[in-house]
């Protein structure tokens, strides 16, 4: 099989299509034959080097992917071959083919694509667990999504309606500041004019960006506040103001999915088919996919996403796929 190789560390440049070895399924395992992929910012940090592989994962990009099953390894019994699904990664899903435990599979949703379902893994179920496991939002609260317009932005927001909660995001312009509020947001903020403490304060905020932001999310927290932290695109360091948190009985979480046990991962890939793919079939929540390419072009649905001008996901599909 072909699968996307990054070369060196660097830019969009060093992504290779070449020939590996196929996977083969370990008990508890399938082998999915790939139909799409999607791309997450994951993916972008893992090629400058800036998310260091852990024992046992791939050396392939790619957190999900859509297709149909291949291969059953042994002790599977809930799927067999020729289903097609969904599937949430450690990595490898640039790839046309890729090893999943049974655990991180997903139907695909009714009304959805196959190729179109590449995205919704990793998004749902970033949302999910940040959103309802880690901060506990509820109906009536308040809150806070940074990057309103990405792929993880573009769902909690919906996700976060259908929960009952009122939604504040931050967005880059006037364009996307309408858009989000087509998807439900309540308040559309333009970052680049506007200060988004000014609107709190917020029972919970969703962080992708990181950096110096640290310090104005946790003083827009409402008391008994959460801030998950989830994305570092504006940096590494932040300050932090101690009596803020101590004073609002505030909490800051920092989490990330990927390297979460495989246990964790079927946990909450139960508890997103549960919740939130009758929020798909019903057409309360959407995908949003902003552009195709192909597999063997990663390199440039990379220099998609880092320019940042999209609006949801951005696919890759397998030749003879879409």
């Amino acid at each position: 099989m072909k699968a996307v190789s990054i070369r060196e560390h660097g830019g969009p440049e060093v992504l290779e299509w070449i020939e590996v070895e196929d996977p083969t399924p370990a008990p508890g395992e399938v082998v999915v034959d790939v139909v799409a992929g999607a791309l997450n910012r994951a993916d972008v940090m893992q090629r400058w080097g800036l998310y260091p592989l852990q024992p046992g994962w791939s050396p392939y990009p790619g957190l999900e992917v859509s297709g149909r099953i291949g291969a059953v390894g042994e002790g599977v019994t809930d799927w067999k071959v020729g289903d097609g699904v969904c599937a949430l990664l450690t990595g490898g899903g640039y790839a046309q083919k890729v090893a999943v435990p049974a655990g991180q599979l997903l139907p695909v949703p009714k009304g959805t694509g196959l190729a179109e379902a590449a995205g919704l893994p990793e998004v749902t179920a970033t949302v999910w667990s940040n959103l309802v496991m880690t901060a506990g939002l509820k109906a009536g609260e308040t809150l806070l999504v940074h990057g309103g317009a990405g792929g993880v932005g573009t769902m909690a927001i919906q996700i976060a309606k259908a929960l009952g909660a009122r939604v504040v995001t931050t967005v880059g312009g006037p364009e996307k500041a309408a858009q989000a509020r087509e998807l439900g947001a309540d308040v559309a903020i333009d970052y680049r004019t506007e200060d988004f403490a000014e609107y709190g304060p917020y029972d919970a905020i969703l962080d992708v960006v990181g950096g110096d932001y640290l310090e104005r999310n946790v003083r827009s927290l409402a008391v008994d506040g959460r801030l998950v932290v989830i994305g570092l695109q504006k940096g590494l360091e932040g300050r932090l103001d101690l009596a803020e948190i101590v004073f609002k009985r505030a909490s800051v979480h920092g989490t990330t999915l990927r390297a979460r046990t495989k246990e964790y991962k079927a946990e909450v890939v139960a508890a997103v088919r549960e919740n939130v793919w009758p929020m798909i079939e019903d057409g309360t929540v959407k995908l949003l996919v902003e552009r195709t390419v192909p597999m063997s072009d990663a390199a440039e649905g990379h220099r998609l996403l880092e320019a940042g001008g999209h609006l949801g996901k951005i696919l890759l599909v397998n030749d003879g796929s879409a």
